[in-house]
């Protein structure tokens, strides 16, 4: 059975990119927008990758062995 370990990693991780975008986006009339797309990307990157790494280790089905007859 895996451990649900790399996933609160990975979110550790990523929250940390979240901060670090809050706090070091540069000062402007665009501030907001830039700090909001950097954040929004963090965010989907990381839900995309657990999914995946999820799916992956919890299978809905599974795995079955082909018999193939010759």
């Amino acid at each position: 059975m895996s451990s649900s370990w790399p996933t609160l990693i990975v979110l550790l991780i990523i929250l940390a990119g979240m901060a670090g975008a809050w706090f070091f986006t540069p000062k402007g009339p665009q501030q907001t927008l830039i700090r909001t797309a950097c954040m929004l990307t963090l965010a989907c990157c990381y839900l995309m990758w657990a999914v995946t790494y999820l799916a992956q280790v919890h299978p809905l089905e599974r795995p079955r062995r082909l018999l193939v007859e010759e």
